[in-house]
């Protein structure tokens, strides 16, 4: 069986080892504009030694914010400074993955106010839920607010949605990314229409699986249309709760939507497992079956550990795995992980906003 740091084939591209970096939101986009810029370039190019660096969430469109200071890829200026990014990246030997992220309800009406006053976060329902997001306080730090009842999408805005996630798709290529992840898990836009605790439509988008499922299969199909099948990728996050969304029925639509996506020939599926949230840890039973209905490559995250992902690889469960918080302290992971070093401990004070301090300063090994 392979190792860690043995390549694999990801659709269009090679990866030069199996410890991937996964999506993690830092909120230290340039504002106004929520631009991609030099300090993240230096960020991502410290980690370019990932088999594939995978971006932090990056909005399609002003509408899919949800937090203040996450980069966008909808404007000319977004896509410059995401150029300086994967030509830094790829100068280090490196791939790069942009994340297509959509909130959908996990946002604030500050991030969406119209000139009458009335904007509101979009959703499947407009239900009230309970959950949080990060807005910039008086003190200009991070802080929590409450997120408010969202509006839901009428149907002739989904021409408009997909168009969305096409034209990022687009601006991710014209950036130098090398592939494109879907963002479908942790109760963010397309898990809130798959999840039936959170989309109470009534009409194709709602009701059945197939009708909730209907979005997330119809953003991936644009997205591929857009560019390549196998340059994308898509996360799910089936089993957990996750920002106040609540799956129950998590087995039976991820496997349905894994089953679905099997053949579109797509570059890997990630599935984020609910333990990093503080959930239960997956069993393997799930895996298996997951493995059973998607046949391509299957990237594993959540409070992963080399031997955890050492495991799963010998099994044949997960083709690679994707670490968080391990990547935040320790920009030569890979290394780290081959050579069984000491890891650097992170520190959680310094995840969300700020300048270099916990973001560019954790020292390579010596």
């Amino acid at each position: 069986m392979p190792t860690l740091f043995e390549p694999l084939s990801l659709g269009a591209v090679t990866t030069p080892n199996r410890v991937f970096m996964a999506p993690l939101t830092r909120m230290r986009a340039t504002v106004p504009g929520d631009v991609p810029n030099e300090l993240m370039r230096d960020y991502y190019a410290q980690r370019a030694s990932a088999g594939l660096v995978i971006s932090e969430g990056t909005q399609i469109s002003p509408e899919g914010k949800g937090y203040m200071d996450t980069p966008g890829i909808y404007s000319d200026e977004q896509v410059e400074g995401w150029r300086t990014i994967t030509d830094a990246v790829h100068a280090g030997g490196g791939l790069i993955a942009a994340q297509l992220w959509h909130v959908g309800r996990v946002s604030h009406e500050s991030f969406h106010a119209s000139p009458d006053g009335e904007g509101l976060p979009v959703s499947a329902s407009a239900s009230p839920y309970r959950n949080r997001t990060t807005i910039r306080g008086e003190d200009g730090r991070p802080t929590r607010a409450n997120c408010p009842t969202p509006r839901a999408l009428e149907l002739d805005e989904m021409p408009r949605l997909l168009e969305d996630y096409r034209r990022a798709t687009v601006n991710a290529r014209e950036a130098g990314f090398d592939l494109v992840e879907i963002h479908g898990a942790h109760g963010y836009l397309l898990h809130q229409f798959l999840s039936p605790d959170s989309n109470q439509r009534d009409d194709v988008y709602g009701g059945s699986l197939e009708n909730r499922a209907r979005l997330m299969l119809e953003v991936t199909d644009a997205v591929a249309g857009a560019w390549s099948s196998d340059r994308v990728g898509i996360r799910i996050s089936p089993i957990g709760s996750f920002n106040g969304t609540e799956d129950p029925d998590g087995t039976e639509s991820g496997l349905y939507v894994a089953r679905e996506l099997a053949g579109r020939n797509l570059a890997f599926l990630h599935l984020s497992e609910p333990d990093w949230a503080g959930g239960p840890q997956l069993d393997d039973g799930f895996r298996r079956e997951l493995r059973a209905a998607f046949a391509g490559p299957i990237i594993g995250a959540g409070n992963y550990d080399a031997e955890k992902a050492q495991r799963l690889l010998d099994a044949g469960l997960i083709d690679a795995a994707a670490f968080g918080r391990a990547f935040i302290a320790n920009p030569d992971l890979p290394r780290r992980l081959e050579d069984d070093l000491q890891l650097n401990a992170p520190d959680p004070d310094t995840f969300y906003g700020g300048d270099e301090a916990g973001y560019t300063d954790y020292p390579a090994y010596a």
